[in-house]
């Protein structure tokens, strides 16, 4: 009975708070339907307020180029260029020439002509008097290039020596061809400034130390590798006032520039004694420990000087005893300067070194030759050409873009290995060399990372010749050059640029 009894009086208790727990479920059901209510409002005013506080929900990713038409990580990765794709579908000439023919309209006077081909194949895809001759500025550099490379070959180096001279207590700066060199210590990672004078000359003080040289020396300079004039008449007074190019000699500090980094304005007249002089300031500071002294005057060479030299000639030779030397950067490395910043004077230089290669004298006349020998052993020679220097500054230069799209095809094929050793030295469109500064608008950033060309500019002259990987994954090349243009006209540029951006983006099917 106890037992039961209090199972009664448990159940009764439980049936209670039973009762007692509805009870306060009705009584707080409104507060739930509010809390709900609530809830449900705030949580679209959270996502309204959210992105002022976590910023907006990022796009969707746009599908990744592809890995033809990416951006390079570093600028020397259109080394990778891969032979042409035959698998790639070839555009159609009228699809091309209906992108390319609206955008090629001056701005002003003057006309454009332009060439395009299939790099594979030579198919002509665009002919607006691609046959007919132009003056092509700077794009004249591609076609030294070519004959620098060929002729040279991509990994030659030119040398500059110390040795002794033909009296004694006479050291003679020899130069070799290299107009790249750095007053400093040599800089093997760099171009310009590969060899430096401070490395020549910290050399020569040990060979004079070593054969026992006592009391003043004298710098002599010989820079007798280059004949002719050493100035082009063919080059216009102002050009040269300003400083686009200046005497060429086989012997220069950074390009014949005062400072490396200031590519306008002056520069030195005689860059052969410029930098002997240099070289003599530098030898006095380093045998000054030695107990040598270095005459002020420095002089040139005189030419077949006979006398007694200052060190004992090797045995059994005629030649002076050579008291240091540094090397150049290779052929290459050079070229590839030459193409990125327009370098005048370097092209001249390069210009005169591949005439004596070639057996031909070391002057304008002989590089101009050369120049045009080995395009015409390369089967690149177009009819009609006419040089008369090898950088594209003077005037008087007549080559037709049908030239310079076979050279670049030729560069770019990978036919003959010499030539693709170029290939780095084409500016890339928004990021280096003459393109840095271009493609940067909405009509042409498409380009931007896609176009590697040649720019040639005079005060009446455009030109752009490169090539482009188009949408489709075929190699093609392109040549477009303006003559008798509106000089200063911004729209004339734009073109060039928009019509390479055009052959970049281009299925044309």
């Amino acid at each position: 009975m106890t037992t039961s009894g209090s199972t009664d009086q448990w159940l009764g208790r439980a049936r209670q708070a039973a009762r007692s727990g509805a009870n306060g479920v009705r009584t707080s059901w409104p507060l739930v339907l509010l809390s709900a209510l609530l809830v449900a409002l705030a949580l679209p005013a959270a996502l309204l307020v959210a992105p002022g506080f976590l910023g907006p929900e990022p796009p969707a990713p746009a599908p990744p180029a592809p890995a033809w038409q990416q951006v390079p990580a570093t600028l020397s990765a259109v080394q990778g260029l891969a032979p042409p794709d035959g698998s790639a579908p070839v555009p159609l000439p009228s699809s091309v020439s209906a992108q390319l023919e609206p955008l090629l309209k001056t701005d002003g006077g003057g006309t454009f002509t332009g060439l395009v081909q299939d790099a594979l194949t030579g198919q002509v895809l665009f002919d607006r008097g691609g046959s007919e001759a132009r003056v092509p500025a700077s794009n004249m550099k591609l076609l030294a290039a070519v004959a620098a490379l060929r002729s040279l070959g991509p990994e030659h180096r030119f040398t500059t020596q110390a040795v002794a001279g033909p009296a004694p207590g006479q050291v003679v700066l020899v130069g070799g061809g290299d107009v790249l060199l750095g007053p400093g210590e040599s800089a093997p990672e760099q171009v310009m400034g590969h060899a430096g004078l401070a490395t020549l000359t910290a050399q020569a003080v040990e060979a004079l130390q070593e054969g026992g040289a006592a009391g003043e020396i004298k710098v002599l300079v010989d820079d007798s590798l280059f004949s002719g004039p050493a100035l082009n008449p063919a080059w216009q007074s102002g050009d040269v006032a300003a400083g686009e190019v200046a005497p060429v000699y086989p012997l220069a500090l950074n390009s014949a520039r005062y400072d490396p980094a200031v590519t306008t304005g002056p520069r030195p007249q005689d860059a052969a004694m410029t930098a002997g002089e240099e070289f003599a300031a530098r030898l006095r500071t380093a045998g000054a420990a030695a107990g040598l002294t270095v005459a002020a005057a420095v002089e040139r060479l005189p030419q077949a000087a006979p006398g007694t030299l200052a060190l004992p000639s090797p045995e059994g030779t005629s030649q002076p005893a050579v008291l240091g030397e540094v090397q150049s950067a290779t052929v290459a490395e050079q070229v590839n300067l030459m193409l990125q910043d327009s370098d005048n004077y370097l092209a001249e230089a390069l210009g005169r070194l591949t005439a004596l290669a070639g057996g031909l004298p070391g002057s304008n006349d002989g590089a101009t030759a050369a120049v045009g020998a080995q395009l015409a052993a390369a089967g690149l020679a177009s009819e009609g050409m006419k040089l008369v220097d090898v950088c594209g500054l003077a005037m008087g230069n007549q080559v037709p873009a049908r030239q310079f799209a076979e050279v670049v095809r030729a560069i770019a094929s990978g036919t003959d290995t010499r030539l693709r050793a170029a290939l780095d030295g084409f500016p890339v469109a928004g990021l280096s060399g003459t393109l840095d500064t271009r493609y940067g608008d909405a009509a042409t950033a498409r380009g931007a990372g896609l176009v590697r060309a040649k720019t040639g500019t005079l005060n009446a002259v455009l030109a752009l010749s490169g090539y482009v990987v188009d949408a489709d994954g075929r190699l093609l090349v392109f040549s477009f050059i303006g003559n008798g243009l509106s000089p200063g006209a911004a729209g004339n540029k734009e073109a060039l640029d928009r019509a390479a951006t055009a052959l970049a983006g281009c299925g044309c099917r």
